[in-house]
């Protein structure tokens, strides 16, 4: 795993009027019904194509997973923040090519009504469901949601986007 490479990424925190955090929980392979985890829960990420800016490749991601459109750039984190895959998950995770993600982060403030979200079947149904739920949370439980290999970036992105917290 020393070897191989972080598959560049960006995570997206999106922002209610409130103050509050969109986080979705992953949607179980099992079904609906089966969640043995207490740590599902994220905010909505993905990776960056060839050739694509990161602020592009986070709208797209936004809309891809939860359908959102109304958002603007409330800010940017500074840096790259990367996690390494467990060990098991990573030979399983992107045919074992990546040791984990380098994400960039960036904050949008949601400007939509909820009816908007639409993670059943997002971007009008072109794209499959990766959450089976959803809902606005603060801002310093996103850690205690996440699971724990990720745990780290999360302190870190709520820490660059605490001021925006509600």
């Amino acid at each position: 795993m020393d070897a191989l490479t972080y598959r560049p990424c960006v995570g997206i925190m999106l922002l209610n009027a409130e103050g509050l955090v969109f986080v979705g929980r992953r949607k179980s392979k099992r079904g609906p019904d089966f969640h043995p985890m207490p740590h599902e829960w994220q905010m909505p990420q993905g990776g960056i194509d060839e050739g694509e800016a990161p602020f592009d490749a986070a709208l797209r991601e936004l809309r891809e997973e939860t359908s959102v459109r109304s958002a603007h750039l409330l800010g940017e984190a500074p840096n790259w923040l990367t996690y390494d895959l467990p060990t098991e998950i990573g030979k399983k995770s992107w045919r074992g090519r990546f040791r984990g993600q380098t994400q960039k982060w960036f904050a949008l403030r949601f400007t939509g009504d909820d009816a908007e979200i639409n993670i059943d079947a997002p971007d009008n149904g072109r794209h499959k469901a990766e959450f089976d739920a959803w809902r606005w949370e603060r801002m310093d439980r996103l850690p205690e949601l996440i699971v724990p290999f990720k745990r780290d970036v999360y302190v870190q992105v709520c820490a660059h986007f605490a001021h925006l917290a509600g």
